[in-house]
């Protein structure tokens, strides 16, 4: 089954995800869409406790993140880890005035939209980035 490609994993939360079929689907058209081959995929949901620690050991940042991407790929098939706080997500949810389930999957089209080789870092790459997650926001959710 192609939905193998992609993995929900979680650690220290009680959490789940609704519709994980559906959802694996779509990660897999949005690497379509980007014509980026995906082997495998692995989503882990985790606290801010663990995310953190994470952040210092791999990255050197001593600060709390909503997601952190490993892209493991070695030639031209893509194979990834993202990390995501759930604690940070339910906390930028409403901060930015959105409900939970919205933020979570901007996360996640966010962490598949990096591997697929967008940036965040200026502006003119945020300004791209967030318009990807918009656009497949808007394609996850038309029904």
């Amino acid at each position: 089954m192609s939905s193998a490609k992609v993995q929900f994993h979680y650690l220290d939360q009680a959490f789940s995800l609704r519709d994980r079929s559906r959802l694996k689907k779509f990660i897999e058209s949005i690497f379509k869409r980007e014509r980026k081959k995906l082997s495998s995929l692995s989503y882990i949901f985790c606290s801010d406790k663990y995310l953190l620690e994470i952040n210092r050991q791999y990255l050197k940042h001593d600060f709390f993140t909503d997601i952190i991407s490993f892209d493991l790929s070695v030639g031209i098939e893509t194979v990834g880890e993202i990390y995501i706080s759930i604690d940070r997500v339910r906390d930028n949810a409403s901060s930015y005035g959105t409900s939970f389930t919205e933020e979570l999957h901007r996360v996640i089209f966010h962490g598949s939209l990096h591997l697929c080789g967008y940036k965040d870092k200026s502006k003119p790459d945020q300004a791209l980035m967030r318009k990807k997650e918009d656009q497949a926001l808007r394609l996850y959710f038309q029904k």
